[in-house]
């Protein structure tokens, strides 16, 4: 598979490494998968790799360059790129790929990354999203895990896939590396719809804590954590006192207790336990996926 449009910046040697992406926008409420990534890549201390072209694949009058200035007030342009970072971590080396997600060419796009896949031999790929649903900010994160590969399945606890109906570049990119003959997985975390505007470390964290446990190695959580402690009562303040609101609130909290009894000695608090936090056998996996499907469909146009 060609990689024409990926401009190497570095040579480095990778044993079997797992590749872990994610991309701004229409897959990225909260910023939350966005903010996994980016805490991974800095907290790793992973190195530049590579980038890809933006120019074949991105409506810039949608993703606006940025011009920046330095310390003598001289002008430059900042353009919208997807990075591709990589590391050797305890357990196993990764490819970190991060950027805005693709307005043009998607099976184009899709060749470069099959093609820094097959480069280093990957053995897996991972994508991470986020979705808006109808969950309550004050309990643990939802989280699930998909693929259609029988063998991360049922190494992983994942469940199958069976959406059908619109997709981003993540089912996309999916598509091309398991034609390819890359094993892929998908984690989406859900965040609160009436909080859509706030960034939820709380979900990013739940992302990182469930990626690395499948890629074997220690998750860096210590960067998330203040934020995800101060997260429930950014969004309780902005729920404040409108009456319609806590209504709502009870509900999904009633709901969300329905759906996972709480431990003996557990207590709700600004943040759970890690492994709370993402325990999908606490989850419905069927009504998180429905909420899925109804995010795809709902947010086709946008």
């Amino acid at each position: 598979m060609g990689t024409e449009h990926v401009r190497w910046k570095a040579e480095t040697t990778l044993e079997r490494p797992v590749l872990i992406a994610a991309f701004t926008g229409w897959n990225d409420a909260g910023d939350a998968a966005s903010s996994a990534l980016s805490t991974m890549i800095e907290s790793w201390g992973a190195s530049a790799l590579a980038d890809i072209d933006p120019e074949p694949f991105t409506d810039f009058a949608t993703v606006r360059p940025q011009v920046r200035l330095d310390a003598e007030r001289n002008r430059s342009i900042v353009w919208p790129t997807v990075g591709v970072w990589s590391a050797s971590l305890p357990g196993t080396d990764v490819i970190l790929l991060l950027g805005p997600e693709p307005a043009l060419r998607w099976r184009l796009f899709s060749e470069q990354i099959v093609g820094i896949a097959e480069r280093f031999g990957a053995t897996m790929a991972l994508s991470l999203g986020a979705l808006l649903a109808d969950v309550p900010h004050s309990r643990a994160v939802p989280l699930i895990g998909t693929a259609t590969d029988t063998d991360l399945i049922d190494r992983f606890e994942l469940e199958r896939s069976h959406y059908e109906g619109p997709t981003g570049i993540v089912g996309v990119l999916h598509d091309a590396l398991q034609r390819a003959g890359f094993p892929t997985a998908s984690l989406w975390a859900a965040v609160p719809g009436y909080a859509s505007q706030v960034p939820s470390p709380k979900a990013a964290m739940a992302l990182v804590d469930r990626a690395c446990s499948m890629i074997g190695t220690p998750a860096p959580l210590s960067s998330l954590a203040r934020g995800a402690a101060a997260y429930d009562a950014q969004v309780a303040a902005l729920i404040g006192d409108d009456d319609d609101m806590v209504d709502y609130l009870e509900r999904l909290e009633h709901a969300s207790d329905e759906q996972s009894p709480r431990t003996p000695g557990h207590e709700d608090g600004p943040i759970a336990d890690a492994a709370d936090e993402i325990d999908v056998s606490d989850v419905d996996p069927d009504a998180l996926m429905d909420e899925v499907e109804r995010f795809l469909r709902d947010n086709t146009d946008d």
